[in-house]
């Protein structure tokens, strides 16, 4: 039995301690000489082999020996035939195959990184942008680009610059909040974002004839927590219009609460029309709310879609980037 010195010197796992892996390559090991044995493997002949190669008979007869010294063993051996490789020279030409396999793989990954065919996007967005540009053109993109991984954070505009100035995601569709400088981003205007008043099917405002500003405003809401841009526009419109505020307010940020709690509540919530659209259309959650014929007018100002400027997006967050901006 090996004794605790002898078992902490054996590879683990299969994988030879450190100073070993690269024995071979410090040796000398070059890809020509891997490409000789391959040949060498493909045609039984040292003249063949060499002319794959474009280099002269005694050349790659040296190649052939310089490899032979570099592995420290007997690789092939000839013939009246020609040449046939040993057992360690088969089992070198098989891990030869492979490295060459890996480096066309590596320059096809090259390529197709160049050409945005694969890579990772990481675009942020405030909830209307994402539902209305960002989801249609990733699911455009994944068609086209099917090797690209897509990652989307959907937050405020505040948490999303915060976002793009420590390099978490590649851009956003969101606002620049006053406490930044423009001059650091590019943007580009989507418009003003429409706000819908919603409720849910079977809320007592329904069963009005009427239905105003007044009447919302007894009712309980849910809204964005103080100090959200949102739930500002909505206060201020409301103010503009000598509107009191709702006394009874559920604060969340979260879109998922406020969905939920519109279908489980009596409360009304301020919603981007954009997500309103897509919960009651047919291909989405099929959510049975509805939004008042009130307020036709409320918006929050427009958001931007928005990067670091001078900044160089990789090809494929260029390409989701370009479709995002040619849907505005």
């Amino acid at each position: 039995m090996a004794d605790e010195d002898d078992a902490e010197a054996l590879p683990v796992h299969g994988r030879m301690p450190g100073p070993l892996r690269d024995r071979l390559v410090r040796k000398g090991l070059r890809l020509t000489h891997l490409r000789l044995l391959a040949a060498l493997e493909a045609t039984g002949q040292m003249s063949a082999a060499a002319a794959m190669l474009a280099i002269s008979q005694p050349a790659a007869s040296r190649c052939a020996a310089e490899l032979e010294e570099i592995a420290g063993a007997k690789l092939y051996e000839r013939h009246a035939r020609g040449i046939s490789l040993t057992l360690y020279g088969r089992m070198m030409a098989r891990r030869a195959r492979a490295v060459f396999r890996e480096i066309a793989e590596a320059d096809g990954e090259i390529a197709r990184l160049k050409a945005g065919l694969m890579g990772e996007v990481r675009v942020g967005a405030v909830t209307g942008a994402a539902v209305e540009f960002v989801l249609p053109a990733i699911k455009a993109a994944r068609l086209t680009h099917p090797q690209v991984d897509f990652s989307v954070v959907v937050d405020t505009s505040d948490n999303l610059i915060t976002a793009l100035d420590a390099g978490r995601v590649d851009f956003f569709l969101g606002r620049i909040p006053p406490t930044h400088d423009h001059r650091y981003y590019f943007t580009r205007l989507a418009g003003d974002e429409p706000i819908s008043l919603v409720v849910r099917e079977g809320h007592p405002l329904i069963r009005r004839r009427e239905i105003d500003l007044m009447a919302c405003a007894e009712c309980d809401w849910v809204m964005q927590p103080p100090g959200g841009l949102l739930r500002r526009s909505v206060e201020a419109y409301l103010a503009e219009r000598m509107v009191p505020l709702p006394k009874v307010v559920l604060a969340t940020a979260s879109q998922f609460l406020t969905l939920l709690a519109i279908t489980e509540l009596d409360a009304i919530a301020p919603l981007s029309r954009s997500v309103v659209e897509f919960v009651r259309g047919e291909a989405s959650l099929h959510g049975r709310v509805l939004a008042l014929p009130v307020a036709g007018d409320l918006a929050v100002p427009p958001y931007a879609i928005a990067k670091l400027a001078g900044h160089a997006l990789s090809p494929a967050a260029q390409m989701l980037f370009d479709d995002i901006n040619g849907r505005f």
